[in-house]
């Protein structure tokens, strides 16, 4: 292992941590009102309707297969009847469809940023910045995907990510980095790594930051009643009755 090991897969995770911690409340208290998406639907709605869902639901598919392949350690499957083989196949399989989902929805939306007069005009350097580098993060994935696959395919042994990446994660959190298992993980995951650490440091000072005001309360809140025009002038029509 040498010095850039130890910096990048000891040193780098917390320095990223700090950031994403300390810019989000930094965020939350001296720029609250800048806490948006910066919604551009009043400008162009079609391509969004069909951009902006593709892209969430494949980013969603995304999350939760980087918190099963990350936190679940191989011993957990392995007791519950799911053989490595199974579990690289639907890793592969459902990788492959959530990164081309999320890739397809984000091209669509940055040709759509790109191409309307009104939308483009709205976007700033740091949109541009947060964009390049998730795009960049997204195509690193698909690329540690698309390799696995490929390896699998010629049968040539490769490094598993869960007794590397995973084990690498999980030991950050407990204030141990194990940094000889990162090390030992292939180059295309330490870029897709590097590359989602800058992710994650660049999260709050965009307008990725939405992600932490998830509707959760949405389906509990009470109902909105609207009533239209022309029922409430003919309710007005109608004798006021008094109460008992």
């Amino acid at each position: 292992m040498t010095l850039l090991d130890h910096m990048l897969w000891g040193v780098a995770p917390y320095l990223v941590l700090l950031t994403l911690i300390g810019g989000t409340i930094w965020r939350h208290r001296y720029d609250r009102f800048g806490w948006t998406t910066r919604s551009s639907q009043l400008y162009e709605s079609r391509l969004l309707r069909v951009a902006s869902p593709i892209f969430h639901f494949g980013i969603l598919l995304v999350i939760v297969g980087h918190v099963v392949g990350l936190l679940i350690p191989e011993s957990w499957t392995r007791a519950v009847g799911v053989t490595d083989e199974t579990y690289h196949l639907a890793a592969l399989s459902l990788g492959a469809l959530a990164g081309v989902a999320t890739l397809g929805g984000i091209a669509l939306l940055i040709w759509r940023r790109r191409t309307v007069g009104p939308v483009f005009s709205a976007t700033t350097v740091n949109d541009k910045v947060m964009y390049l580098v998730l795009v960049a993060a997204i195509v690193a994935g698909l690329a540690t995907t698309l390799l696995s696959t490929i390896d699998s395919i010629r049968d040539v042994p490769e490094v598993d990510y869960r007794q590397t990446v995973s084990v690498w994660f999980r030991s950050i959190w407990i204030l141990n980095p194990d940094v000889a298992a990162m090390s030992a993980a292939s180059m295309a995951f330490k870029i897709h790594v590097v590359i989602g650490m800058a992710l994650f440091a660049l999260f709050p000072f965009t307008r990725l930051v939405h992600a932490f005001s998830a509707p959760v309360g949405y389906p509990f809140r009470p109902y909105i009643v609207y009533r239209s025009r022309a029922a409430a002038s003919r309710r007005n029509l109608r004798p006021i009755r008094r109460g008992w």
